[in-house]
């Protein structure tokens, strides 16, 4: 029974187990270019060197004015992502007028690299939190709309019908049909502004900040600290992966159904 036990619990788990021995794989190797002279850790440090730099830089309390300032903006970045995506999403997806007048628009803004648009941004609102905060929503909005905007489109037509025939009223067919039922098309939506928040936030900071762990890594890339420097993108990886696990956490338990339909 134990045995059974066992193998039941590695077979629930085995994606994330492979991607654990991944890592793992990766990070020995690495240690062992370092330790043999492959590889130059003046340049790319090594996982030892890495896990002594984190335990200096939380020790001393040097790393958290840096996390605190990118949680800070993430934490807003989305906060007005999610306020404001959401619902756009759901307008442009039920209305087909809106839809073609935006489409356009939408798809331009998601094609263009944002960094372009970092001096106008610069020069309409200085190098403060707001210009770096809206770098975030610009990098996170677009896929959390277009993501929305396409499950409301695929709407399954037979719940169209139903709230025409009780005519629904207009602001109840969103948010107790159409929210309801994009609800995996919202999450994926969600999970890719996510990831694209934290990127906005970390080039915002390369440009734009004197404070953040974007401005840390490249401060520290900068004096040749590459153990520090490795250890602050090691952080921003573990964030990303808490992130990225969370919204995963979420999908798991309200979008259970999906995959039966």
């Amino acid at each position: 029974m134990e045995s059974r036990g066992l193998s039941a619990w590695v077979q629930r788990r085995r994606s994330g187990l492979l991607g654990a021995a991944g890592i793992a794989i990766v990070l020995v190797l690495w240690q062992v270019c370092s330790a043999t002279g492959v590889v130059d850790v003046s340049f790319s440090s090594s996982p030892t060197r890495i896990v002594s730099s984190e335990i200096d830089l939380f020790g001393s309390g040097d790393i958290w004015p840096a996390l605190g300032a990118t949680g800070l903006e993430l934490l807003w970045g989305l906060l007005i992502t999610f306020v404001v995506g959401i619902p756009v999403g759901l307008v442009l997806g039920r209305s087909k007028v809106l839809h073609d007048m935006t489409e356009p628009m939408v798809n331009i803004l998601y094609s263009v690299p944002y960094v372009m648009f970092l001096p106008i941004i610069i020069f309409w609102f200085g190098i403060g939190d707001v210009s770096r905060i809206l770098v975030i929503i610009w990098a996170a909005i677009l896929p959390l709309i277009i993501n929305i905007t396409a499950g409301v489109r695929n709407l399954d037509s037979d719940y169209t019908r139903v709230a025409t025939v009780f005519c629904t009223p207009r602001l109840k067919f969103f948010y107790a049909i159409a929210l309801p039922a994009t609800l995996p098309y919202i999450l994926a939506g969600v999970r890719l502004a996510v990831g694209r928040a934290l990127v906005g936030a970390i080039v915002a900071e390369l440009f734009l900040a004197s404070q953040g762990l974007g401005y840390f890594v490249q401060t520290q890339t900068s004096n040749f600290n590459m153990d520090n420097a490795m250890a602050g993108i090691v952080i921003l990886a573990v964030v990303a992966l808490l992130l990225n696990g969370a919204v995963r956490m979420i999908e798991r338990r309200f979008t259970h159904w999906a995959g039966s339909q």
